[in-house]
């Protein structure tokens, strides 16, 4: 008797859920397939992860759709990049950045790869789309989609809280 009332007592328990791993607005991600370590904004707002490329064609090998691409990061080597598209995603221009407002836009088509990325020793493979962010300070956006594979939460007042990735 005394051990089925141990049981349904822990049974009662409620069941904790595990907190995310806090990280600042900006961390260092490695990409390990590339070979680079890049600094990325973490952005809540954003669906998916970007990473800024250039010379971005897709094309087909043994009937699948592949893209080939190369980095358009200051560090960048100038090294073509092939891998296998998980799909296209369709970008929605926001509000304001059509110059003539009253023509309906056009949304971007994106190829989106699977990459292995690592912020602080956490591994994960996520979908990443390839666009050219060489306009922007950080040549790769981790969005709300990604932080919810390394269950990541953002804290924007902080910054670089992994440290370099150890992965």
């Amino acid at each position: 008797m005394k051990s089925m009332l141990a049981l349904l007592s822990l049974l009662a328990l409620p069941v904790m859920a595990a907190e995310p791993t806090l990280y600042g607005r900006y961390e260092y991600i490695k990409l390990p397939e590339i070979g680079q370590t890049l600094k990325a904004k973490m952005d809540t707002g954003a669906y998916t992860a970007s990473l800024s490329a250039k010379d971005i064609e897709t094309f087909t090998r043994d009937g699948e759709d592949w893209v080939r691409f190369r980095l358009a990061t200051k560090d960048a080597d100038g090294k073509v990049y092939e891998h296998k598209v998980a799909r296209i995603s369709k970008i929605k221009a926001r509000v304001g950045d059509d110059e003539d407002e009253d023509e309906p836009s056009e949304a971007a088509r994106r190829p989106v790869v699977d990459l292995e990325l690592c912020l602080g020793d956490v591994k994960r493979t996520v979908e990443v789309n390839l666009t050219d962010r060489s306009n922007f300070n950080y040549p790769l956006l981790i969005g709300a989609k990604a932080l919810r594979e390394f269950k990541a939460a953002v804290n924007p007042a902080r910054r670089y809280t992994a440290d370099k990735p150890g992965c």
